[in-house]
């Protein structure tokens, strides 16, 4: 399971997901020139995500197939948008 959350610079949790990400071998196998932003989660460790790079996950959120989809996108959605309204936040994927 990928935990989400978003945390400042200083590493203190803003906010947090109560859904995870449920690691799939459908991850993998996503086209990493569509889902560049995706295919860098790891079951095993973090992936970050800035304020700049936000909008780009957001877009592929938006044609992520719809097996690899549950409440988990629609809270990392939520994560997106204080990422967004805020500074020096970052929205973090959370492996095992």
């Amino acid at each position: 399971m990928i935990n989400m959350a978003v945390r400042g610079d200083s590493g203190n949790f803003v906010a947090r997901a109560e859904a995870g990400v449920q690691w799939t071998a459908g991850f993998a196998d996503l086209d990493p020139a569509e889902f560049p932003m995706l295919r860098s989660l790891d079951p095993y460790g973090d992936a970050v995500f800035n304020q700049r790079q936000v909008p780009l996950l957001l877009a592929e959120l938006d044609r992520l197939p719809a097996d690899l989809g549950d409440d988990w996108v629609v809270q990392a959605r939520e994560l997106c948008q204080v990422v967004e309204r805020g500074l020096h936040l970052y929205l973090w994927f959370i492996g095992d």
